[in-house]
């Protein structure tokens, strides 16, 4: 009899796929990016390619028939997550604009105005910025009569801190207060009552703060079974970048949005956990794997960036760290030239031989931006920062004020935040003080009748504040925001108009009101991309443009500029040419960070992170440096002179570095 055999048929159709993965990635981002179903961890080493694996496993999600809208991207700032998602357009095409993409913060802001009214909130509620937090606190404390304290109080500035501290950190009061301000540890009581009162007066009037953002997701998902799931339902697929630097909160809010399908790939370097003064949490990427017992754990250990003789110094480096996972940086990029180690006999020798060096890389044909000097702390840089002023090098320090901390733009948009939520006291009393003869009490009986009254903005035309000589000003306050809330007039005419009473203000308040007015112009400028005002004030509250530069600026805007920066601020950056300076023992590590063994760790981390910026050159710089000890009247001096702790373990200066010596010509 004749056989007739069945075979198999498969149901599921070949994807012809747009992109050749394996062409365009390594073993190791392959297996992350093609890797669809279950919990992973993906350790990915300084320069390994980590926004390329994402960006590429976004495409692939979408190319094997995932809907968009149900990925979601977080990340630590939106223009990271905007620059990947553009990316990933580029590659495939426009449906990747549809992943859900953003920070913790702004994901958060989003849900929470969808389900406010499940949490106690007004789904137009106002976002405080840190300054304005700080104000309500402030607020908060002179109304509960701690400011008569006879015995030393903590500002309201201290008080925030340490309020946004145990949220972020996930800890009681009494341990920040040990650990950072040990001088207040018997305030702890006031303290946790001032936090009660600060919470019930943000929730009365449908206001948050930064951590509130964070606080109520992380509330919503834990008490709501049905939101948890139906969130979690919709985001099916889940990816976050630099997880390592995540607080325990954003770590159980990702874990509620995995909770029924644990579909979480989360991306990270636990050798760059360097934010712990932020609540960022090194266990969360530590930890991963106990969480999720089947979690695959892929390693990028290829580098892109640095030369061998580079990755060799900063595998030694982080050999030595007590708790990580192990990687071995490796590339295939050319270069034998040996990081240079300096010893200096002071640090003006430190900041000569750097100017010097850089001259030289600059007639070699490396441009000044694409050299970095790197310090542990800001000051650090203030004898390089003369040096390089003397010989005419241009050049920008990274850190300082932000662009929406700058009090004339904080000004103007107190305007706009009551025109779309007139509850919002706090910015009440901005702009009322700006009005001349309004003093505090005036400025707390008009919120009053505007806020705890309910009256809105009607309240400026009450009779009583109609002869008085303020009174046309308030008219003027009236109809400014009468047009801005009740029309439909596109976002830069509403701006115009609050200049329009802003501007004479402006100038009368500050008497350098003239190297303002770029400020404002560029705020006019940024609202123009903007249809709507909620949209407008929730990105410049959430995510803040940097302040223009003003220390040391070229005339030639066009020209380039050296870069000094602290390493906590260059993290994520890189550079031809990078140099690490005051490798002193008590400046990395700092002898701020000397209590714990944690914080050395940190310490160690931050040297790994600083270094692994180098492209192609790195010189490491130790001074000898004189420290100032004693109180006024008996100053003394003493050289520190002990490299890093972190330079000695075992044979890192005998074996991984070039030696030079400085001598005078």
């Amino acid at each position: 009899m004749k056989k007739y055999v069945l075979k198999k048929i498969s149901t599921e159709s070949k994807i012809d796929y747009k992109i050749d993965y394996e062409d365009k990635l390594n073993n190791a981002q392959l297996e992350a990016v093609t890797r669809q179903k279950g919990p992973m961890l993906v350790i990915a080493g300084a320069g390994s390619g980590k926004t390329r694996t994402l960006v590429y496993r976004a495409i692939r999600l979408i190319e094997d028939g995932i809907n968009p809208e149900n990925i979601l991207l977080l990340t630590f700032t939106r223009k990271a997550a905007g620059e990947m998602l553009r990316r990933a357009s580029r590659l495939l095409d426009d449906r990747c604009s549809n992943i859900s993409g953003g920070t913790f913060h702004s994901f958060a802001n989003m849900i929470l105005r969808r389900y406010a009214k499940l949490i106690g909130f007004a789904s137009n509620f106002s976002i405080l910025d840190r300054k304005d937090a700080e104000d309500v606190i402030g607020l908060v404390r002179t109304n509960m009569g701690y400011h008569k304290s006879k015995e030393r109080f903590p500002h309201k500035e201290t008080i925030s801190d340490i309020i946004s501290k145990a949220l972020n950190k996930d800890c009681p009061i009494e341990k920040v207060l040990k650990e950072g301000y040990p001088h207040f540890a018997q305030n702890s009581k006031d303290i946790k009552k001032i936090q009660k009162e600060y919470s019930s007066y943000k929730k009365n009037r449908s206001i948050m703060d930064y951590d509130d953002l964070l606080v109520y997701l992380e509330k919503l998902l834990s008490s709501n079974e049905e939101i948890r799931g139906k969130l979690s339902n919709f985001y099916r697929y889940i990816m976050i970048d630099e997880f390592q630097d995540t607080n325990k909160l954003q770590a159980r809010i990702a874990y509620s949005l995995a909770s029924n399908h644990k579909n979480i790939m989360v991306v990270g370097d636990d050798s760059q956990s360097i934010y712990s003064f932020r609540g960022a949490n090194f266990k969360n990427i530590m930890d991963f794997p106990k969480k999720y017992k089947d979690a695959r754990i892929i390693k990028l250990e290829q580098n892109y960036r640095s030369t061998q003789p580079i990755l060799d110094f900063t595998n030694e480096i982080i050999r030595f760290a007590k708790e990580s996972y192990r990687k071995t940086l490796y590339t295939k990029k050319e270069g034998e030239q040996k990081p240079v180690y300096i010893e200096s006999q002071d640090d003006n020798y430190q900041s000569k031989f750097i100017v010097q060096r850089i001259l030289e890389l600059r007639e070699e044909g490396v441009p000044l931006n694409d050299i970095a000097v790197l310090f542990r702390s800001s000051w650090h840089s203030m004898d390089l920062e003369i040096e390089l002023m003397s010989h005419n090098i241009p050049f920008v320090k990274y850190g300082g004020l932000k662009f929406t901390e700058a009090a004339h733009i904080k000004d103007i948009l107190a305007y706009l935040k009551v025109a779309y939520n007139p509850m919002d006291s706090v910015s009440w009393h901005r702009i009322l003080l700006l009005i001349e003869g309004i003093g505090p009490q005036t400025a707390f009986n008009l919120i009053g009748g505007i806020v705890d009254d309910g009256r809105g903005i009607d309240y400026l035309k009450e009779g009583s504040y109609l002869n008085r000589k303020y009174s046309g000003d308030l008219e003027k306050l009236y109809s400014t925001l009468e047009m801005i809330s009740g029309t439909k007039s596109p976002l830069p005419d509403k701006v115009k108009a609050v200049l329009g009473i802003y501007d004479p203000i402006m100038k009368e308040k500050y008497d350098d009101f003239n190297k303002r007015v770029n400020d404002v112009n560029s705020l006019e400028i940024i609202a123009q991309r903007y249809k709507e005002l909620e949209d407008f004030l929730v990105d410049l509250t959430l995510e803040p443009l940097d302040e223009r530069q003003t220390r040391t600026e070229p005339e030639d805007k066009d020209e380039d500029k050296l870069i000094l920066s602290t390493i906590h601020s260059a993290k994520g950056l890189e550079w031809h040419t990078v140099f690490i300076i005051s490798l002193i023992d008590g400046y990395i590590p700092s002898t701020y960070a000397l209590f714990t063994a944690e914080e050395i760790e940190e310490e160690r981390r931050l040297l790994y992170v600083a270094a692994t910026r180098a492209k192609q050159n790195l010189y490491l710089v130790k001074p000898d440096i004189k420290s100032v000890g004693g109180n006024y009247y008996e100053r003394t001096y003493q050289k520190l002179t002990e490299v890093s702790r972190f330079l000695s373990d075992g044979k890192i200066l005998d074996d991984f570095v070039e030696k030079w010596a400085l001598a005078d010509e």
